[in-house]
């Protein structure tokens, strides 16, 4: 077993239930407990460590809430994979910059790639005329192989044409911005919880009505003409976002 030989200091002045968190959270990142593995139950956690069972249970709910762990109904607490962080609330960084600053490779699919007209919302999002060009994207995102969000971008055609020449698996619309001289000042997110629909669901390998988290972008040049409008639908089993105030 995974814990053999473990003990919690008892003569120290750091709780009962952050020792046990932390030797869990240990065993978790080093592999000696794997995804999908059951961990002992409270019962067994409790005598192990010759503690009471509230103080168990202390531990595992920090490492549920913190991802780590999940508990299923009837059949016990099981080893997760830990949620990404995605701190775009705060910071203004093109997708591929994120994963890799955490270590994560990260992938993108394009599945449509259109020009298309604006429409009311897209007049309102955009701040162009009805009918206007606007370019459409639409790009499923990958960590690891595995599908975290869907993407569906718009941008006014008179902006950057370009778009439309550049290869999107591989580089970023923020990258192609810059190198038309078309640099972000300010970007407005507005963020709710949604559902996921039997498309959504398809195509990020969940189960329809699943939580999503849904971000709607708008990116401002200096000048203050909007220059990108998206709304993105992130996984919830697979994210958690920060955000940092200060005062």
């Amino acid at each position: 077993m995974a814990l053999e030989n473990k003990e919690l200091n008892k003569k120290v002045p750091v709780p009962l239930y952050y020792q046990l968190k932390q030797l869990l959270l240990e065993e978790i990142q080093s592999g000696n407990f794997r995804e999908n593995d059951c961990l002992p139950t409270e019962i067994e956690l409790s005598a192990m460590f010759s503690i009471s069972r509230p103080t168990v249970r202390q531990a595992i709910n920090e490492l549920v809430n913190e991802g780590y762990l999940s508990r299923l109904k009837g059949k016990g607490t099981f080893v997760t994979k830990p949620k990404i962080n995605q701190e775009f609330v705060h910071i203004i960084e093109n997708f591929n910059e994120g994963m890799l600053r955490k270590g994560i490779k990260p992938k993108t699919t394009v599945l449509n790639l259109k020009v298309t007209e604006a429409d009311e919302e897209l007049v309102q999002a955009l701040e162009v005329e009805p009918g206007d060009k606007v370019i459409e994207l639409l790009r499923l995102r990958y960590a690891n192989d595995e599908p975290i969000v869907l993407v569906n971008t718009f941008i006014p055609y008179h902006l950057c044409p370009e778009l439309l020449e550049v290869n999107l698996k591989e580089v970023s619309i923020y990258t192609t911005f810059e190198k038309n001289s078309l640099f972000i000042k300010r970007i407005q997110r507005i963020f709710e919880a949604q559902r996921a629909l039997e498309t959504d669901a398809q195509l990020l390998e969940i189960k329809e009505g699943d939580p999503l988290l849904y971000f709607e972008t708008k990116a401002f040049l200096p000048n203050g003409m909007v220059i990108e409008f998206s709304k993105l639908k992130y996984r919830g089993d697979r994210n958690k976002f920060v955000v940092e105030l200060e005062k």
